[in-house]
């Protein structure tokens, strides 16, 4: 019996994947639109275990987000090697556009962006057999948008020197369907003299859908797959356990197979999408001279027989454990929200604890306020926390969220109410805060915990960290969603800490945060 693989390969909010091979290791990047730091940057020697490596954007130089929606910011990356230089070319859709970073290590550091003379989103870059390179992309069609969407693939020279488009423009495809919407994440590969084109289309929700099309020539004509589309779920139905396939990329392996690595998000509780668009990786083979992908069902599967290549150790990008906080530096699974505008947490402050600043900056505005956070990974999980904070004011307050914007989130914190302590959930929805529950609690040591059973997630309390008290439970999850909440990203669990508006000398101090997935 063969052995296989499960997927997600990176599960919760990892969209957008890209990926490139380097004699025998692989890199993948991908989306993180208001987070900082952005593009997280993986590493595989068999496709199935990845290793965060790292970020490529990790300095503010590098990203700027002030006032970024919480779906702004990095759109789409792809990551290329080439002459021994790694490129990864984005979107920052709040600032700059379209621009290239290269680095000789893809661990960093990377270059400043190089910051291109380029309409639309969704870059690519391609390097052709002569020694020339070209940026493909995105953008309005040329008449102009007949209706929303009516976009184009389009083409153009780069100098790889100097970072400049050179020579002509020229639109390639607007995808397989007539009048289709969003022809995106376009990725050309030349294999057996032909030129091909791999989009997606219709949009990044249910209809989503993978198209290709070739040419012998790099600035076409293009003539698209008779059985385009060559990949989607949109026939399945809405209770198709996994749905919005497609933003694909391919790679083929030293052992001659071809794999592919493509978003999808998995609904549950209805149709939901707490986790966001996620990473998945499947087989590809090639008939008649087009790619078919998922080759013998047509659709993105659980699980598929492993890659031949040399089994590597098990994954690293869902770890279930405890961080106590003992390093100088925070794990790469954390992030914040937008670009840092000073020092607001320390590991330093106080030996083994996570310290966080109260500031006046709320993680309902669109600030950089005094959060970390790692993504929600798993359909069920639990996650706790630590804190050891004396609140002097009723507008100070520290603990945990569980976020999917700055309008749609919980808060789970410990403040002040004239002179008792308290511990207080509030549900945040389009705005508007209403608090749930709130308990009076005797001392500034606080165990906090937050379990999902789906769209059930439970928030408990204890001040021994024996007998946990639900302050409540049963809370409504489906505000977590992309399909309430708008945009593009997914829930994330994370420590906060705020003055709400008014200045502080405090913080609040964090001994340990444990994330475990069921």
């Amino acid at each position: 019996m063969k052995e296989t693989f499960q997927n997600p390969i990176l599960p919760g909010f990892y969209p957008d994947p890209s990926i490139c091979r380097v004699e025998d290791d692989y890199y993948l990047v991908t989306s993180t639109f208001a987070y900082f730091p952005g593009v997280p940057i993986f590493h595989s020697k068999d496709l199935v275990n990845w290793e965060q490596i790292g970020h490529v954007l990790d300095r503010p130089s590098q990203l700027p987000l002030k006032g970024a929606k919480h779906s702004g910011g990095i759109f789409a990356p792809t990551i290329r090697h080439h002459n021994g230089v790694f490129y990864m070319i984005t979107t920052n859709v709040t600032y700059g556009g379209n621009f290239i970073v290269t680095a000789t290590d893809p661990r960093g550091p990377w270059s400043d962006p190089h910051y291109l003379e380029a309409p639309g989103i969704d870059p690519s870059l391609f390097f052709d057999d002569d020694g020339k390179a070209y940026y493909t992309g995105t953008r309005p069609a040329p008449e102009g948008e007949k209706y929303s969407g009516n976009w184009e693939i389009w083409l153009q020279e780069i100098d790889i020197q100097s970072f400049k488009l050179v020579g002509e423009s020229y639109g390639l495809w607007r995808g397989a369907l007539r009048d289709v919407i969003w022809p995106e994440g376009p990725h050309i590969y030349k294999i057996n003299g032909y030129y091909y084109l791999l989009i997606s289309e219709a949009g990044t929700g249910h209809q989503h859908a993978v198209s290709v099309a070739r040419s012998e020539k790099i600035n076409g004509d293009y003539t698209g797959n008779p059985s385009n589309p060559i990949l989607t779920h949109r026939h399945f139905g809405r209770d198709y356990p996994v749905v919005n396939v497609g933003h694909c990329d391919i790679v083929q392996t030293q052992n001659g197979e071809w794999w592919a690595v493509g978003l999808a998000s998995r609904i549950y509780g209805g149709y939901y999408r707490n986790l966001g668009r996620e990473t998945f990786l499947f087989p590809l083979i090639w008939e008649d001279g087009w790619p078919i992908m998922s080759p013998g069902t047509g659709k993105l599967e659980e699980h598929y027989a492993i890659p031949k290549l040399p089994k590597a150790e098990t994954s690293k990008v869902t770890p279930s454990a405890c961080d106590h906080f003992d390093s100088d530096q925070l794990d790469l699974e954390w992030n914040f929200l937008r670009t840092p505008t000073e020092d607001f947490y320390s590991l330093k402050d106080k030996e083994g604890y996570l310290s966080l600043k109260l500031r006046p900056e709320m993680i309902s505005e669109k600030v950089n306020p005094s959060f970390i956070g790692r993504r929600q990974q798993h359909i069920h999980f639990s996650a706790s926390t630590v804190i050891e904070f004396s609140p002097k004011n009723e507008f100070e307050s520290a603990g945990m969220v569980v976020i999917q914007s700055n309008e749609y989130h919980y808060t789970f914190l410990l403040s002040k109410l004239k002179d008792d302590f308290v511990i207080r959930l509030t549900k945040c929805e389009a705005g508007e805060e209403t608090i749930l529950q709130e308990e009076k609690i005797s001392q500034e040591k606080l165990y906090l915990k937050i379990e999902a059973e789906e769209q059930n997630y439970h928030f408990y309390y204890s001040e021994d960290s024996k007998d946990y008290k639900p302050l409540k439970r049963n809370v409504d999850g489906r505000i977590l969603s992309t399909d309430v909440a708008g945009g593009f990203v997914g829930t994330e669990i994370g420590l906060y800490a705020s003055s709400n508006g008014q200045e502080s000398q405090n913080n609040a101090y964090f001994d340990w945060f444990e994330y475990v997935g069921k």
